[in-house]
Parts: structure tokens; C-alpha cells; sequence
């Protein structure tokens, strides 16, 4: 059984997701917060999933922050780590201690559109696909070895928040499936930061990088 550990700042909709998802082989451990009064975690302790808050105002500096929340998660033994709209940008040192096994989404197709407000910008450069990325975190920000991504359809009369909701829809179809894939052992991450997803043909897996992805 793999322990996953998921951090989140607000409602946790991804986290939401995973829990719903049930995967096979995997235990939501804990579900931890920087924020006492994010949504998210009433819904963690009405499934009887171990919760904890570790405030980042609470401490003098990120470094300090950092520190207490390493020691809240390695208190349930993570295999993976999973950022599910975690809104603190995490220093180098915090990284490399869950390297290779902490992933995050991010709502855009990586590497276009790091950062933040990713929906208004890419209505802004006309962008004609829009989507989601389940990454492997580095110490860059947004950035690092993707996993799997989800594009949707730009439309004429779309607004931040309609095309931001056509992308959730397909952030809870991925991170499920991503976290899935680590718990099976099928990432393989090559000499030059590429993933490769074990177990499929070529094709099939060239279909699971770019679109929806298949069932595999």
C-alpha cells in the first residue's frame, strides 16, 4: 500500500478527486494545509483521512515554514506527495527531499503559461487549445518532468471562468490517473527528464501525453 500525502490551500477539488477516485494500492494518508480554513479539509475528515495545518504565517520565514511542514509529512511516510492547488511556492531544499516522488498539476499546457491567472492568458494570446499538466515538481517554478496532459478547445465566446471550468473538468480526469500510474510503478523518468509511461504501445502513449489520456 502507497501512502500519498496531499497538500492543499483551498476547496481541493483535485484532492477531491483522488479520494473519489479510490485507487487501487493507495491510501490518502493525510491531507495538510497552510490555510486553518481551507474547504478542503472538512471534506478529508467526513472520509476519515488524518488531517494537519501548519500555517505559513505562522512562521518568521519559508525557510521556517518549510521546515514544519516536511516534519508534518513525513509524520504519515509518504510514497508521493501530491500538490492539489497548493498555493505557497516551495523553496530548492524542500524539493529535492520528495524528488521524484511529488507531483503537481498546473492548468495550463506546460510549458506555456507558468504561474498564475493561466486562463485570462491564454485567452489574451488567442490561444486556440487551452488544458492541464500533471508534472513532476523541480525547483522551478512550474516546472519539471510531465506526466500526463489534457487539452481542451478554446471557444469563440469563452470567459476565464467558462474555459477555467472546462479545464477542471479535465484536471480531475488526470491527476487521478497520474497518481494511479506512480502507485503502479509505470513512470519511468529518462536520462534527459522525459517520462515514459510503462506498460503501452508507442501510439497509445503518444495519444496519453498530449490528449485526454487513454485507459492503460
Amino acid at each position: 500500500m502507497r501512502n500519498l500525502v496531499i497538500l492543499i490551500s483551498g476547496r481541493g477539488s483535485n484532492m477531491e478527486a483522488i479520494v473519489r477516485a479510490a485507487i487501487p494500492g493507495a491510501r490518502v494518508a493525510a491531507v495538510i494545509s497552510n490555510r486553518p480554513e481551507a474547504a478542503g479539509l472538512e471534506f478529508a475528515r467526513r472520509h476519515g483521512i488524518a488531517t494537519a495545518v501548519v500555517d505559513h504565517k505562522a512562521h518568521s520565514s519559508r525557510e521556517a515554514f518549510e521546515v514544519a511542514l516536511a516534519a508534518a509529512i513525513d509524520a504519515f511516510a509518504p510514497d508521493l506527495v501530491v500538490l492539489a492547488g497548493f498555493m505557497r511556492v516551495l523553496g530548492e531544499a524542500f524539493v529535492r527531499r520528495y524528488e521524484g516522488r511529488m507531483l503537481n498539476i498546473h492548468p495550463s499546457l506546460l510549458p506555456a503559461f507558468p504561474g498564475l491567472h493561466t486562463h485570462e492568458r491564454a485567452l489574451q494570446e488567442g490561444c486556440r487549445v487551452h488544458g492541464a499538466t500533471v508534472h513532476f515538481v523541480t525547483p522551478a517554478l512550474d516546472h519539471g518532468p510531465i506526466v500526463v496532459q489534457a487539452a481542451v478547445p478554446v471557444l469563440p465566446d469563452d470567459t476565464p471562468e467558462t474555459l477555467a471550468a472546462r479545464v477542471l473538468a479535465q484536471e480531475h480526469r488526470i491527476y487521478p490517473q497520474a497518481v494511479r500510474w506512480f502507485v503502479e510503478d509505470r513512470l519511468r523518468l529518462t536520462a534527459d527528464g522525459r517520462v515514459v509511461l510503462q506498460g503501452v504501445s508507442a501510439s497509445a502513449q503518444e495519444s496519453a501525453f498530449v490528449w485526454p489520456p487513454l485507459e492503460a
